[in-house]
Formats: C-alpha cells, sequence, structure tokens
C-alpha cells in the first residue's frame, strides 16, 4: 500500500452529480488492479476526518507505463461535496491499493457485468483485462473472454455515466431506467433476465440489486461474484465496521470488506 498526497490532473463532469477526477499517482496506477480501491482525503481539514473509499475506474498510461489513476463518484454527502470542488492542481491524499480485485472468471466466451446506480465505476478497468486491451498490477494483457456486456441501470437518463468509455473499450452495453428515459424501463435485473442466461456474472450496486442477481445466477447455474458498496471507516481492516455476513463450512462468520472482499462469491454471502 502507498500512501501519498497527489495532484489532481483532471476534474471533469460525467453526468448529473457524477464526476472523475484523474490523480497522478504513479506508485499505485502500476500496483492496482481492477475491483480494488483506493481511500481518498481533503487535505488540510478534520471536517471530514476520515477518508473514503472510491474504486478504480481505469488507470492512465504515458509511454506505455501507468502514472494516474481515475475514479468515478457520485455527489451524495459531505466528502463528495467537498471534493467535487477541488481544482486540476489541488492535492489530494491517497492510500492504495486496498482491497482484493475481481475474482479470476476462468477463460470464458461471454462476461456480463451488471451494474446500478454507481456500481458500473469497477467495471472498466476490469472489461479492458478481460477484452485483453490492458494489463494491470504489472501483468501483460491476456484476454480472458471473447465478448464483455455490461447491463446498466439508473434511475433516470442524466445519471448515466461513462456509456462511451465502455463502448470505446468494445464493450456491448445494455441500459435500464426506472422511469424509462434511457433503455428498458424497469430494473436492470429484469432486463437482463429477458435476454437469457449467459456466463459469468459480475455485479456492483445496490444490496437489492445484487441479491436479485445472485438468485438468478443460481437459477441460472451460473458463477457470479459481486463487489460490495459497504460504507467503511479506515479501508485497512482495523475498525471492523464494514463486515459482510458469509457462509463458512463450520457456519456463518463475518468479513472485513475492506480486506476480504469488495469482491465476493455471490453464493458465499448471506443475503438478508
Amino acid at each position: 500500500m502507498f500512501h501519498l498526497t497527489a495532484p489532481v490532473l483532471e476534474h471533469t463532469k460525467l453526468a448529473a452529480r457524477t464526476y472523475r477526477v484523474r490523480l497522478r499517482a504513479p506508485e499505485i496506477a502500476a500496483a492496482i488492479r481492477p475491483g480494488q480501491f483506493v481511500m481518498l482525503r481533503l487535505p488540510g481539514t478534520s471536517d471530514p476526518l476520515l477518508g473514503r473509499p472510491f474504486a478504480l475506474y481505469d488507470t492512465v498510461l504515458e509511454n506505455g507505463q501507468p502514472v494516474a489513476i481515475d475514479v468515478v463518484y457520485l455527489v451524495v454527502g459531505k466528502m463528495t461535496g467537498r471534493l467535487v470542488e477541488v481544482n486540476a492542481g489541488e492535492p489530494l491524499q491517497v492510500w492504495g491499493p486496498l482491497g482484493k480485485p475481481f475474482l479470476d472468471t476462468g477463460p470464458a466466451d461471454r462476461v456480463t457485468l451488471v451494474a446500478g446506480g454507481i456500481g458500473q465505476t469497477p467495471f472498466l478497468a476490469f472489461a479492458r483485462e478481460l477484452l485483453g486491451a490492458r494489463g494491470f498490477g504489472g501483468d501483460a494483457p491476456r484476454p480472458r473472454a471473447k465478448q464483455v456486456a455490461l447491463y446498466y441501470g439508473v434511475r433516470s437518463a442524466e445519471l448515466a455515466a461513462g456509456v462511451e468509455d465502455f463502448r470505446a473499450a468494445g464493450v456491448e452495453v445494455h441500459l435500464a431506467s426506472d422511469d424509462g428515459s434511457v433503455g428498458t424501463k424497469g430494473f436492470v435485473t429484469q432486463l437482463l433476465e429477458s435476454h437469457g442466461p449467459t456466463g459469468p456474472l459480475v455485479g456492483c450496486g445496490p444490496e437489492p440489486m445484487l441479491h436479485a442477481l445472485a438468485k438468478l445466477a443460481a437459477r441460472w447455474n451460473v458463477p457470479c461474484q459481486v463487489s460490495l458498496e459497504t460504507p467503511m471507516a479506515c479501508g485497512i481492516g482495523v475498525c471492523f465496521s464494514c463486515v459482510a455476513k458469509v457462509k463458512t463450512p463450520d457456519g456463518d462468520d463475518y468479513k472485513r470488506v475492506c480486506v476480504d472482499g469488495p469482491c465476493f462469491d455471490a453464493a458465499k454471502l448471506v443475503w438478508e
């Protein structure tokens, strides 16, 4: 793990209340893998006191070498409300990479990514890795899937963020919205179900969506992993504030999302 003060290179609006911030952090960019996250904190203030977790959206290359990271966030609370005011050239405290990367899907004809709300954010780097377009964490690029599809559900069209980034990466994109203003009206899991069984599933988003996805995967008998959006205080496993209930051979137990996840086999989670 690296802990540093990183300058903001870009701060760009992607959709309503949704922004991409680019940080020059070559040490983290070279080490981080899809599914992992970083903690961000505003320097020079104790309000908010604690950092917040943000998934890796993508890495940025210069002369073929990773030198910066992108994270995408939705303005929902005090930290993100303050973060949006940070301009290019100003610093942010960042530490990472944290957590475990996405589980290996194995060779697959098609991997389906399912996102709800701001849950698309871990998937751009992962799609690049699956398609063999980019290596992460020092690995050489290696295709792991022939096709990658993104099923992305939002409340309304104005909140759909980064769709063109995924299409430009070669991802097949399917959209759903609560109000029908973009894509199919309804839940993203309903859209996925209407298209029928597929290969490995990977989800990120609100817990009810992930639970529905886990049920669908069990019915289709396909592997499913999920990236949990559990709130965290420390990000390094000290405070035990982000535990998830899991099944073990000895009965139910609790795992820390920040160090044992955030990516878990959906079949091993206890959904309550």
